[in-house]
């Protein structure tokens, strides 16, 4: 495996395929002095400078450092074809090309594909759009050249964006305080933590029961966690026979996310609501001088006994200047006329703003929105950027309502918030009166998501100072300044629920499945260990292929949990199995057999799935 890159993803990815894998790993990184800003420290770093020290120790024995199979680190600026080439890519299984810039990991794609047309490559691009373009492209180059079709699982193309594989993590976070988050076929599915059943109670295992809770857990995975759990940590994937047997554990069951708090009244595109086209004052003006032509037209039909509708015609007239002067009528009516003409020059000032307003209403329809009066219940999101522009979209998805706070006004994600009319406040997080106007004292929760540290922190703290139980989520780097950050967190606001997240952290388990051939739909954290959910075809696995739900499901490993039904032969064939549903069947029965054109979702350990791709034969000892 070759993992390319200039960032803490490359160093997490890395330890990710050497630690639970056991896979022989390439790391090239850019020099020292090259680097982009290195968030990753503790165990990540750790990992690596014990891969770095593994590399130097078989050198020293082989005298060759060259040789096959030997973990390295190769520092150079760019990926260029000298250094793909010396890297061993002509060898390799999968190339990683993790850069933060999308052109670099398209230029090495492309280099790489003619060096290795069977090469398994994994790009990481925020341009979705153009991910799949290059993912056709490369696939077809792939296919030509190996004479191959599209399918034959050589030669592969996997696009993945950091911050589309986060933000549904984050977003969950926010919503109901979990990044435990999975998205597929469309929903959003979390994993709920069950407090242990009461004597005679049925606990509700949701979709599944995906794992039982360590009987003294109390730290619900606030920094960032490893796989090491001990003896008695929690249980994973168990059978319907240890549920049953276990007491005074928790337990951790699949559901669907939703929202029912009110959401933040968006309008449609373009056509602004009444209360915003005029302003206040402008209204109450309005309805002060309506008031006032009533009036005139009930005290018309009063003094002249005209019928309403003509004491009301008459009274418009009147009020517009385009009447016979009342010379000859009595004193009463010619009272009425010079009021009415009165309240018509009034009247002139108050058209004429209004029109003005409502003409600047619509050609600032597409900036941005303020926070409206009353918000409360919301979300503040500080940032804008890759991750922040992501989060936003999950949030708006789901009609929660959201309030954003940027400094600068060309950032990436200011184009989306203006389509998705969220209001936004301009200004500089740090500085007094900025969360005050994103209304952070009535909000429900706070995402932190800027790229320096310190500044999410601050943010932290000074919300916390306005409104001490609002949720807070922090994106950190550096995972012992997480640590430290959450613990002091928790300690001085026991009651207020704290998260710390890494993007890299969790985002590496996804890139690192795709490099070992599997689509990962996502990653649940279980306290300190890490379950896996991955869309798998059945073709070439025997613990899965020609046994039913029920056998092929390993107590500890996998678990199948969802079949893609679509039209034809495989369609017919779930339905008359009792399968009925939309595009994804997750009431599976356990008599189903599965067979090698289906395509199913299962969870895993990260463990079970390097065992499900055929490696545990060659290393058992070392898994």
């Amino acid at each position: 495996m070759v993992v390319c890159g200039d960032d803490g993803l490359a160093h997490r990815l890395a330890a990710e395929l050497r630690g639970v894998y056991r896979e022989q790993v390439t790391l090239v990184v850019p020099p020292s002095g090259h680097r982009v800003r290195q968030p990753v420290v503790g165990r990540a770093r750790a990992a690596s400078a014990a891969l770095l020290d593994m590399v130097n120790a078989a050198v020293n024995r082989s005298g060759n450092g060259d040789q096959g199979g030997t973990d390295r680190e190769l520092e150079a600026t760019e990926p260029t074809e000298d250094v793909l080439a010396d890297a061993g890519v002509e060898r390799a299984t999968a190339l990683a090309l993790v850069y933060d810039d999308d052109e670099t990991n398209i230029r090495a794609a492309l280099t790489a594909r003619r060096l290795n047309p069977r090469l398994r490559l994994v790009l990481r691009l925020y341009n979705r759009r153009l991910g799949q373009h290059i993912e056709e492209l490369l696939d077809q180059s792939a296919a030509l050249a190996t004479g191959g079709g599209p399918g034959s699982g050589s030669g592969s193309t996997t696009v993945l964006s950091d911050a589309d594989t986060a933000a549904p993590a984050l977003a969950a976070t926010a919503l109901v305080g979990t990044s435990k988050i999975v998205e597929t076929d469309g929903i959003l599915l979390r994993a709920v933590e069950r407090n242990p059943p009461r004597p005679g109670e049925v606990a509700d295992p949701g979709l599944c029961t995906l794992a039982l809770l360590s009987a003294t857990s109390n730290d619900p995975a606030g920094a960032d966690g490893s796989e090491d759990s001990g003896e008695h940590g929690p249980q994973l994937l168990p059978d319907a026979a240890a549920v049953e047997a276990a007491t005074g554990r928790g337990t951790v069951a699949l559901e669907q996310v939703s929202y029912s708090g009110p959401p933040l009244p968006a309008g449609r595109a373009g056509v602004p609501a009444f209360g915003e086209l005029f302003s206040r004052r402008l209204r109450w003006s309005l309805a002060g001088l309506a008031a006032c032509v009533v009036a005139l037209a009930v005290a018309l039909m009063v003094v002249t006994g005209d019928h309403p509708l003509h004491a009301t015609y008459v009274t418009l007239l009147d009020l517009f200047s385009i009447n016979e002067p009342a010379h000859n009528d009595d004193i009463g009516r010619q009272i009425l006329q010079l009021l009415s003409g009165f309240v018509g020059l009034l009247l002139l000032p108050v058209l004429l703003a209004a029109v003005l307003e409502a003409l600047g209403t619509f050609r600032t329809a597409s900036s941005l929105r303020k926070p409206p009066r009353g918000l409360g219940g919301h979300v503040v999101l500080l940032g804008l950027g890759k991750i922040g522009t992501r989060v936003l979209t999950r949030l708006r998805e789901m009609d929660i309502p959201v309030v954003c706070v940027e400094a600068d006004p060309e950032a990436r994600g200011m184009a989306t918030a203006r389509r998705l009319r969220v209001p936004v406040v301009l200004g500089d997080v740090t500085q007094e009166g900025v969360l005050e106007a994103a209304k952070i004292h009535r909000a429900h929760s706070l995402l932190a998501l800027t790229s320096v540290d310190t500044t999410n922190l601050e943010a932290v703290l000074y919300a916390r100072s306005v409104r001490s139980r609002v949720r807070v989520v922090l994106r950190l780097y550096d995972d012992d300044f997480a640590t430290a950050a959450y613990r002091t967190l928790r300690a001085a606001h026991p009651s207020a629920l704290t998260r710390s997240r890494s993007v890299t952290h969790l985002a590496a388990p996804s890139f690192a499945g795709a490099m070992m051939g599997r689509q990962i739909l996502g990653a649940i954290p279980v306290e300190r260990r890490v379950l896996l959910f991955a869309a798998v075809v059945v073709a070439g696995h025997p613990q899965l292929e020609g046994k039913t739900v029920g056998e092929a499901f390993r107590a500890g490993a996998w678990r199948v949990l969802a079949l893609e039904v679509s039209d034809g032969e495989r369609g017919e064939g779930a339905v008359q199995q009792g399968v009925r549903g939309s595009r994804l069947v997750w009431e599976l029965p356990s008599t189903y057999v599965l067979r090698g054109s289906d395509r199913v979702v299962l969870a895993a350990t990260r463990r079970g799935l390097a065992e499900l791709l055929g490696r545990q034969a060659r290393r058992g000892a070392d898994v």
